[in-house]
């Protein structure tokens, strides 16, 4: 039987303000199970970014419970969450969050080295080689290509052996070319290491690559299917 590494049980976050309330998400529950991939897909202002970031340990709910790993987020401290997190998660996010002081090689060492691991800069190197950046390793963010950095984030993300990779719209700012290369490394690197991922997109046809596609809308989650048999409407 797998392992589920995440699950979510009636999440929900609301942001209060003097005299209003805004329910962003809505007695979410699902859950994960190790090795599988699963899309949350949705109009902007549906809550998919929100509920990746309870998911992820960024953010806590206002009730509900987020288990990863079989530890129970919501009842940990930041410091508590950032450990887990440090130890089982890889992230890669739209914008890349590539240091701008640190080349390409220096990026992707920093999860390791946070660890306090030393003799990291073998294995980075190895994986910028397998994301076709050999060449690119001593070159800054400013240096790199769109198409280059989110190689770099991909590499990055894969350097700590993650157990569960967290991907928000990672091909959100590539062109259609880049877009493609993304998501054949993020699929294949995804197989070869067996890591769970949890994919945040408004495509589609990326959203189709994963196992099953849960859709959001107005906070709730409306609809779940298994991709292969993918017909989700509007």
């Amino acid at each position: 039987m797998s392992q589920i590494v995440l699950q979510a049980e009636n999440l929900t976050k609301i942001y209060r303000s003097a005299e209003n309330q805004l329910v962003v998400l809505d007695q979410i529950s699902f859950s994960v199970e190790q090795g599988n991939s699963i899309s949350i897909i949705g109009p902007s202002g549906s809550g998919k970014t929100t509920l990746l970031g309870l998911c992820a340990g960024l953010d806590t709910p206002s009730s509900g419970v987020i288990s990863l790993m079989g530890f129970r987020l919501n009842t940990m401290s930041e410091d508590d969450r950032a450990y887990i997190r440090n130890l089982y998660v890889g992230f890669v996010f739209q914008n890349f969050q590539l240091l701008s002081t640190l080349t390409a090689l220096e990026n992707v060492m920093v999860p390791l080295e946070l660890r306090g691991e030393k003799n990291v800069a073998d294995k980075a190197k190895d994986l910028l080689n397998r994301v076709g950046l050999a060449a690119r390793m001593q070159h800054y963010p400013s240096q790199l290509s769109g198409g280059e950095q989110q190689r770099v984030a991909m590499a990055r993300a894969f350097i700590t052996d993650p157990k569960i990779l967290f991907a928000d719209e990672p091909t959100g700012n590539l062109d259609e070319e880049n877009a493609h290369h993304i998501t054949e490394l993020l699929f294949g690197m995804n197989k070869e290491q067996g890591t769970t991922l949890v994919l945040v997109t408004h495509n589609l046809e990326l959203a189709q690559r994963t196992q099953r596609i849960l859709r959001m809308k107005g906070g709730k989650l409306v609809q779940e299917v298994y991709s292969q048999a993918f017909g989700i409407g509007h």
